[in-house]
């Protein structure tokens, strides 16, 4: 019998620090993140605004201020290569042309004053070496290949002539098939029937050129349909990592049970207020001490404003956690033992 092939992940990001030298101090927006990305899957970033989700995303993609005030630690392992040991050459041939990410607002990856058809055609005469009478006909195609009809109409009209959902179609045409596909909160600014539709299509083209996906979102409900992996983030850390299903299924952190109950659902009453996690976040610059979500917690102990746990597993190894009193395990409520 032939032995089995083992594939690395796509994407492996290994105890990953991204920290802002403000004249406050340092804020650590970032804190010491893992995981990992399979060729062809979704891989769900789950959080409040303010979490980190955005920031790990730019560190990814290194978008980030190149002025000396962020700090980095870690390391992002993509097909292989150390994207952090690369310099600013190199990532430009990867981004766009391997990594590519569309934003929450598309206007603000696209130019308002230059038209469609130009914006598409600088990115493959640029990135992707094509002659300019090629990259006329694939923008066409592309536009077509996103569900876009009146393909020439289209490229000759201004970004401000489209709708939402028109430009943010058009974003992820611009990101031209890559390998790798980070979407930060794509539907956010969009109404639900345009939402489903983006996120539609996203999976289509995942499915088509077998892109893997980072979908960053503070809606459980998208990542529910559309991700095979979820890391839930809070404070810069991920204090819960596991297949989707594991985790709609049997949440274990208390901060996941809470941005669950904060969602509405079809089974409540019109009107029914929603349930809000109490509190705010943490502020960056002075994290608390033990774990950052104590003060927020319905299940908080004497112990969680002393220590800060890390990520751990109990029954199932792929499920990962950071409680010292998890949900569906406590029992007595005893504190685990993995200080």
């Amino acid at each position: 019998m032939a032995p089995s092939v083992v594939t690395e992940p796509l994407l492996q990001v290994k105890d990953l620090y991204t920290q802002f030298d403000t004249p406050k101090g340092i804020a650590r927006a970032v804190d010491g993140v893992s995981f990992s990305l399979e060729r062809g899957k979704t891989l769900g970033i789950v959080g409040e605004s303010g979490s980190g989700k955005s920031v790990l995303s730019r560190t990814i993609i290194d978008i980030l201020a190149k002025d000396g005030s962020v700090l980095y630690d870690g390391e992002i392992i993509f097909e292989g290569r150390d994207l952090r040991a690369l310099n600013e050459r190199e990532m430009r041939e990867i981004r766009g042309r391997e990594i590519a990410m569309v934003f929450q607002d598309p206007m603000s990856s696209l130019n308002p004053v230059k038209k469609i058809g130009k914006q598409i055609t600088e990115v493959l005469t640029k990135r992707m070496g094509m002659s300019s009478h090629l990259a006329k006909v694939r923008a066409a195609e592309l536009i077509n290949s996103v569900g876009i009809p009146d393909a020439e109409q289209q490229l000759g009209r201004y970004p401000m002539h489209l709708s939402g959902g028109m430009r943010q179609r058009i974003a992820i045409a611009i990101a031209c098939e890559p390998k790798l596909l980070i979407a930060d909160e794509p539907t956010t600014a969009l109404d639900v029937t345009i939402q489903a539709q983006i996120l539609d299509l996203l999976k289509e083209l995942q499915n088509k050129h077998d892109m893997s996906v980072m979908l960053i979102t503070h809606n459980l409900g998208i990542v529910s349909g559309y991700t095979d992996d979820v890391a839930v983030m809070y404070a810069g850390k991920i204090v819960e990592k596991c297949s989707t299903d594991e985790l709609i299924s049997n949440p274990i952190m208390p901060y996941t049970e809470a941005l669950m109950n904060s969602a509405p659902s079809l089974a409540d009453a019109p009107h029914t207020r929603l349930q809000a996690i109490p509190g705010l976040p943490p502020n960056l610059l002075n994290l608390p001490e033990g774990c950052s979500f104590q003060s927020r917690c319905n299940y908080k102990e004497e112990k969680c404003s002393s220590y800060a746990p890390d990520l751990t597993t109990i029954k199932d190894p792929d499920h990962k956690f950071a409680c010292w009193y998890p949900l569906n395990f406590s029992g007595t409520r005893e504190p685990l033992n993995n200080a």
